[in-house]
């Protein structure tokens, strides 16, 4: 497929996926320039010598001269200088949708609240392991254009809203929505906002994949676009789900057919035998076979900061989730955990906390109702959580996230789990979700 090599390429922001974007297009023969709002953007001194560049505020006169700008996933659309460009019929691209236009090989894009990173890491092992050539990344770790150095057979792309919202015609392969939860309200204005965003990964799909747990996951398609199914109940034929033994035994299914007990996957609680059948059902839409990617989830351990294993002691499970940002992340946290701690008596000891980014927080009502014993709330938002959840658990403040883990540990006995889900952003007092993690592992660590 050519590229038509004409008019100036303005990148506006750096950072990953800004980079990644002026060296790809000036690798291939473009005019480009770079503006970013920082005066030292990351990255900037990645960049090719004779680009031009502009710094310390967005150059509305350079955007006005492009032929098309690509704009980075952390740069608002709405902002003043993008909106006059817009105004004057420039084109204000992704650098998803530059990929796009840059290959004709299939295209497996993921999308979701949450557990996208997940089902992006899982489901690109399970190709690489069925022989595939794939190249993994987006929004998760490389970026898509840094991609296209390996000259994968495949390309299996986490994609954010920030992405979606400005790629147009993606035509992937397959495409899936996960789940749809409040998040980033305060930059698509609203959920109706956010689910447009988010559904535009499915514009010119060949097949999707949805949630039938969630309506809001299912796209409006042409009626010949093959549609397969996963859920957390008994499957219909052909479609993906769980089927129980009497003994309570839980089984990965397809239609009829069981696969894999939940239990011989490294990777525990509801929400992620839900992560486990959205890979199986995008595995088959492009011909992976079965056996082969049974094996795979027997062997993955799943990643760090989502619901990840730390230790037992006294017969207490810890858990960071440092990644849970969110109300829906947090939910599937706390019912996965909680579901599978139940049977044995177990409860589910929480800290809650951080920037709060708008959400409704009466979402996690009925969830902490049902499971938890304890929320530690830690944070700058912790008023506004405690007013949303007031009545539902015992509730307790901690100045620290130290302080946190060993309430959490005062508080619980054998069965039980200790999970941080902070549901929040961390900047108020990290500099982000994994130094938030690994302090949550240094503290429970240093507990005896």
């Amino acid at each position: 497929m050519l590229i038509q090599r004409g008019g100036l390429k303005v990148v506006a922001g750096l950072g990953i996926s800004g980079v990644a974007a002026v060296n790809f297009l000036h690798s291939h023969g473009y005019r480009v320039a770079v503006t970013d709002s920082r005066a030292n953007p990351p990255g900037h001194d990645q960049i090719p010598s004779d680009v031009q560049t502009s710094f310390g505020q967005l150059d509305q006169e350079l955007l006005l001269q492009a032929e098309e700008i690509i704009i980075s996933p952390g740069l608002d659309p709405k902002l003043p200088e993008i909106q006059a460009a817009v105004a004057a019929n420039i084109p204000v691209v992704s650098e998803i949708q530059i990929l796009r236009r840059a290959t004709d090989k299939p295209i497996v894009a993921i999308t979701g609240s949450n557990a996208k990173s997940t089902v992006t890491t899982l489901f690109g092992l399970m190709a690489a392991d069925a022989g595939k050539k794939v190249a993994v990344g987006g929004n998760l770790g490389r970026p898509a254009l840094d991609l296209t150095k390996d000259d994968p057979e495949l390309y299996v792309l986490e994609l954010s809203s920030f992405q979606l919202e400005t790629t147009s015609n993606l035509a992937a392969e397959v495409a899936v929505v996960l789940n749809m939860s409040e998040d980033h309200l305060d930059r698509h204005g609203d959920m109706m906002g956010y689910h447009t965003a988010k559904h535009r990964i499915f514009q010119a799909v060949k097949k999707v994949v949805y949630n039938r747990d969630d309506s809001l996951t299912r796209p409006l398609v042409p009626d010949a676009t093959p549609m397969q199914s996963f859920g957390l109940n008994a499957p219909d034929m052909n479609q993906f789900g769980i089927l129980k033994d009497q003994d309570g035994t839980i089984w990965l299914a397809r239609g009829r057919e069981r696969l894999l007990k939940s239990a011989d996957m490294y990777i525990q609680g509801t929400h992620n035998v839900a992560n486990a059948l959205a890979c199986l059902a995008l595995g088959e839409a492009i011909g992976l076979p079965l056996e082969s990617m049974l094996d795979t989830l027997k062997t993955f351990k799943g990643l760090e900061h989502r619901c990840e294993f730390v230790k037992e002691i006294h017969g207490v499970r810890y858990y960071n989730d440092s990644k849970g940002t969110n109300i829906g992340a947090t939910l599937a946290a706390i019912d996965g955990l909680g579901a599978a701690i139940e049977a044995k008596g177990g409860k589910v000891a929480i800290i809650l906390g951080g920037q709060g980014k708008g959400q409704d927080f009466t979402a996690l009502r009925d969830a902490l109702s049902k499971y938890a014993k304890v929320a530690v709330l830690i944070g700058e938002d912790r008023p506004i959580i405690e007013n949303a959840i007031a009545g539902t658990t015992t509730l307790i403040h901690a100045e620290s996230l130290q302080q946190a883990v060993e309430l959490c540990q005062q508080n619980s006995i054998e069965n039980d789990v200790v999970l941080l889900s902070p549901a929040c952003a961390s900047f108020d007092m990290f500099k982000g979700y994994s130094e938030r993690g690994h302090q949550f592992v240094d503290c429970v660590n240093a507990l005896v």
